[in-house]
């Protein structure tokens, strides 16, 4: 699978929640980060996406957002 999205990390799927519409994977990384991706119910199942598959995650976006709390005291 070749695409133009640079920003792929390589893991292992940890979790799988399924909702009516919706499905939330958790995929663990090499170092033990985990990245929680919410697709549709649908792309889960023709994917046959199961606990323990080497999957890639991959990020395309055209921004990414930073918060930081204000500091009390």
């Amino acid at each position: 699978m070749q695409l133009s999205a640079r920003n792929q990390l390589k893991g292992v799927i940890k979790d799988i929640t399924l909702g009516n519409i919706m499905a939330e994977i958790v995929v663990e990384l090499p170092d033990g980060q985990v990245v929680v991706a919410l697709i549709t119910f649908t792309s889960s199942e023709r994917l046959n996406l199961q606990i323990g598959d080497e999957v890639t995650a991959v990020f395309k976006s055209t921004e990414v957002m930073i918060g930081k709390d204000e500091q009390t005291g």
